[in-house]
């Protein structure tokens, strides 16, 4: 289902009744290349894509919120002088923010609305992230909040590590927060800058879900994140950031052989990430494309966290007429790869691998053509109809 302001105004009707006072969106993002680079300060590449959440809404005179959410079918309400945590599901990514909002010393006004999406749960396009951000665009538009993306992406973020629970770095809500339509964003994690590098002419984006889910991989997490950051303060650097190719390979005597890998893997990374920046500020596919090959062949070589779904859709993408490169995806162990095409081959590309890939594995999978989209705004308010 492709959603739009006029899809969103007709399920307010339905369940509200009358007219609403805005519509919002905001988007999932898919990672070009810079994968397990956040949280060791360094830098990160991804671009907002057309698959979003949206809110509609319509201002209360009291302190409720009052929202039907689509994927429960089910309407969810609280008051905001009465925030409580009850559980894991949907109406906690409001509240969340609710809360953050509050923290950040904003008074906010109450509404009723509805909260719908088409992003993939669970795919690895952060529709989490999405729905922080849409929940806090529509508080900034009922609440007549300033709308700072990088404050925003911050607050979201907050709410997802201190309400929701899960230690998520900046870059999904940021780029959520601050995409610009046609760029992907080079951001610092360190010091969140945002630098706006334009996708090459004729080429696509294609998403190529591989209809597994990362299931339990926390603890796998964990130990990669460990290894970084005990190598860092080994080497008496504040991150891995601050490690350059050249001198991790005067120390690597200085750590296990898996150790090592991890963290080639993050200093190698930093280094594409850069160039592939750079790349796409000269409108060169070709380098971009062998970048993201060579940053998929490190995670699933020096990192470990690829699989064999992950790792056949890539194979299946790379032998496939027009495709410049592909690479996994997200935190890994499952979800998606991306892959980068030409535009005019997308189309085929797109049904070709698919059906290899379900006659390779047996997995359903799912294929999304996008460009890049901007980040969180208003897309219709009452005034301007």
């Amino acid at each position: 289902m492709s959603i739009d302001a006029a899809t969103v105004k007709r399920l307010f009707s339905e369940q509200m009744g009358g007219d609403l006072d805005w519509v919002v969106r905001a988007p999932g993002r898919v990672n070009l290349i810079g994968e397990h680079t956040d949280y060791n300060e360094g830098f990160v590449l991804p671009m907002a894509i057309e698959r979003a959440v949206w809110v509609g809404l319509r201002r209360r005179a009291d302190r409720w919120v009052r929202v039907y959410i689509a994927a429960e079918s089910r309407r969810r309400e609280f008051h905001l002088d009465a925030l409580r945590r009850s559980g894991n599901e949907p109406i906690e990514y409001v509240q969340g923010t609710a809360w953050s909002l509050a923290e950040e010393g904003f008074f906010l006004r109450g509404w009723e609305g509805v909260l719908l999406g088409d992003v993939p749960i669970g795919a690895g396009l952060s529709s989490s992230a999405a729905m922080e951000v849409a929940v806090a665009r529509a508080f900034a538009a009922v609440s007549d909040l300033p709308w700072d993306p990088v404050k925003m992406a911050l607050v979201a973020q907050r709410a997802e590590n201190r309400w929701v629970g899960v230690q998520c770095g900046i870059m999904d809500q940021l780029i959520s927060a601050n995409g610009k339509e046609g760029h992907a964003l080079l951001i610092d994690c360190r010091t969140l800058e945002c630098r706006p590098v334009p996708l090459p002419q004729g080429v696509k984006v294609v998403i190529l879900d591989t209809g597994t889910r990362r299931g339990l991989a926390d603890s796998a997490y964990n130990e990669r994140r460990q290894a970084c950051e005990s190598t860092a303060a080994r080497f008496g650097l504040k991150a891995l950031r601050d490690l350059s190719v050249e001198d991790l390979a005067a120390r690597a005597g200085e750590l296990d052989a898996v150790t090592f890998r991890r963290v080639r893997h993050v200093v190698t990374e930093n280094v594409r990430t850069v160039q592939a920046a750079d790349a796409m500020q000269k409108g060169d596919a070709e380098t971009l494309g062998r970048l993201m090959i060579a940053g998929h062949e490190s995670l699933r070589d020096d990192y470990e966290v690829s699989s064999e779904a992950l790792n056949a859709m890539v194979e299946i993408a790379l032998e496939q007429p027009g495709c410049y490169g592909a690479r996994m995806t997200g935190a890994g162990f499952g979800g998606c790869a991306v892959a980068l095409v030409e535009a005019g081959a997308a189309a085929d590309f797109a049904e070709k691998v698919g059906t290899e890939y379900h006659r390779r594995t047996g997995n359903q999978p799912a294929v999304y053509i996008t460009g890049a989209t901007a980040g969180a705004d208003v897309v219709a308010s009452a005034a301007s109809g």
